[in-house]
């Protein structure tokens, strides 16, 4: 799970490194905003993928089945390695820079009105193109599917063996789990299986017919930031000659825990995030930098 090599200090985790940012206030902004839902802050933005279609044909020889979502994936960990604090996590009133990059996909199992949505967690490199992102993708997505012919899917398996305890004895349990790993002390296992413990949500309610939600973060886990996709839409604009064109646009909504990292610093990172979905070629190598975190 781990991919950082850095040496660990007192006070680190297994899942991640204690961030010693030299403002006090930032570290006493935890003991403030005390959960995730008192430091959710939200925010929209309407991305333009005119040229996308163009991009995906051209491309989908060498990037087998590749997709609008495996841009948008590849761009949001894109701008994670180059804007690091966003892989940041606050855990018993302490904020860490994570040292695993992992991604919780919603997707679905089937198209139709009662099939199933999963949960996939691929773990990228700083170092990952969209080839790369691509090929982990879906080969998580293929193994969700083999679970349901007889495969074996890890987070499944987890959850349908806390199912089968007692009412009380499940309490005990997530109680038990939350309060580790606000320690820092709770089973590698667990985190490896939890899609909770990621750094980043992406739910894809495009894929439905929906515009995109503002979807609060859990205040299970340990993950800080939320990205909903809505479903695409043709918008018109007016140019300065006064001639009106039309372009495709998808709309999306975060929600991200304002103690991580400040606003000014987030609105540069999505800043990042649209030039990158504006010229996905950049996503094709491996990143010129990576920066580090904590």
């Amino acid at each position: 799970m781990e991919q950082t090599t850095r040496k660990r200090r007192f006070g680190d985790r297994y899942d991640g490194y204690r961030v010693k940012d030299p403002d006090p206030l930032f570290h006493v902004i935890p003991h403030i905003m005390r959960s995730r839902l008192d430091s959710q802050v939200f925010f929209e933005e309407e991305i333009d993928i005119s040229g996308m279609r163009d991009f995906i044909l051209e491309h989908r020889e060498e990037i087998p089945h590749l997709s609008l979502y495996h841009i948008f994936v590849a761009a949001v960990i894109r701008t994670m390695v180059q804007k690091p604090r966003l892989n940041r996590f606050v855990s018993g009133r302490k904020i860490y820079a994570r040292s695993y990059l992992r991604a919780s996909l919603a997707v679905k199992k089937s198209m139709s009105e009662d099939g199933e949505e999963a949960l996939v967690m691929p773990e990228f490199t700083p170092t990952d193109t969209l080839h790369d992102i691509a090929d982990k993708f879906n080969k998580a997505v293929k193994q969700v599917k083999e679970s349901d012919e007889g495969g074996t899917n890890k987070t499944e398996i987890t959850v349908k063996l806390i199912n089968l305890l007692p009412g009380f004895t499940k309490k005990f349990v997530v109680w038990a789990i939350r309060n580790l790993d606000a320690i820092g002390k709770m089973p590698k296992i667990i985190n490896r299986v939890s899609p909770f413990h990621s750094s980043i949500f992406v739910t894809n309610v495009g894929s439905i017919g929906l515009n995109s939600v503002y979807h609060h973060l859990y205040e299970f886990g340990t993950t800080s930031v939320f990205l909903a996709i809505g479903k695409k839409e043709m918008v018109r604009e007016l140019n300065s000659d006064g001639t009106v064109h039309c372009k495709n646009v998808i709309n999306i909504r975060f929600v991200l825990d304002e103690r991580i990292c400040d606003g000014y610093y987030f609105a540069m990172a999505i800043k990042v995030f649209k030039h990158l979905m504006k010229n996905p070629e950049l996503l094709l190598k491996p990143p010129a930098i990576i920066k580090e975190d904590g």
